[in-house]
């Protein structure tokens, strides 16, 4: 059954608004219309594109500043964070990104992007990586969202080490996992 165009902008909208994160590509699937006409009910109904979605979200979200790095060299765009609980980042994987003889990713981009993020999470001024176990699943392709969930796992105040927990996604799969014994200041 086809909608009519203002039922389905309105649901359009909804969608959005429930998942800010959403694809063109995604939503087109979802509403059973082509990507253009996607794009344009978007822009009658003046909703930004995914790149600007992102970042109204994560400048609504950063409540907390980030004290260990500047934000702005967080690999990736930093959706959520808790500071010294958890953080959200997503990574677009671009042609610039990957091996141009076979299109997947270099592994030491996806290790940036959670590596930044434990360092990110840490509430301290001075916060370093004192050791890395991670492991890649899965290779990731030119095209695909990686999405790094950073997890504080165990304070340790004598020693001053915080372990966070990194597990990256493309949708539902997860493609790389660490575990990072980071080192701080003060506690």
């Amino acid at each position: 059954m086809r909608r009519s165009k203002k039922e389905r902008q309105s649901q359009l909208k909804e969608t959005i608004t429930d998942n800010p994160f959403i694809t063109d590509e995604e939503l087109a699937d979802r509403f059973e219309v082509s990507v253009q006409t996607i794009r344009l009910d978007r822009m009658e109904l003046s909703i930004p594109e995914l790149r600007e979605r992102i970042k109204h979200v994560a400048e609504k979200k950063l409540a907390d500043e980030v004290r260990s790095l500047p934000i702005e060299e967080v690999i990736g765009d930093v959706i959520d964070i808790e500071l010294d609980k958890s953080a959200i980042s997503i990574f677009d994987v671009q042609k610039e990104h990957v091996f141009t003889r076979n299109g997947i990713a270099r592994g030491h981009h996806l290790f940036a992007q959670a590596n930044s993020l434990a360092v990110a999470v840490i509430n301290d001024e001075l916060a370093l990586t004192a050791k890395a176990n991670i492991h890649f699943k899965r290779s990731v392709r030119e095209g695909e969202r990686v999405v790094a969930k950073a997890k504080v796992i165990d304070v340790n105040i004598e020693n001053e080490r915080t372990i966070v927990e990194v597990h990256s996604y493309v949708g539902h799969e997860l493609v790389f996992q660490g575990d990072f014994t980071m080192y701080r200041s003060n506690i």
